[in-house]
């Protein structure tokens, strides 16, 4: 696979494990005290794939489109 495919890839997955943490945040604020670990679990993952796509990608159109893609997946 071309590296650069594979780092777009990471980016979406990235995008996609944003808006789990935003969804978990909305989740314990109606009293879900398992929505603490999704949180966590969700935003290491999303931070970490984040910081693997911004090695091929430039970080300010990586961080561009993780937050486009967090703010249209978050209700």
């Amino acid at each position: 696979m071309n590296p650069t495919n594979a780092a777009w890839g990471l980016l979406l997955l990235a995008g996609l494990f944003e808006v789990g943490f935003t969804t978990a945040m909305g989740l314990e604020a109606q009293g879900k005290k398992w929505a603490t670990a999704l949180f966590y679990f969700c935003i290491i993952v999303s931070f970490m794939l984040l910081q693997q796509a911004a090695r091929t990608i430039p970080l300010g159109i990586a961080y561009a489109v993780w937050t486009g893609i967090g703010a249209a997946g978050t209700l």
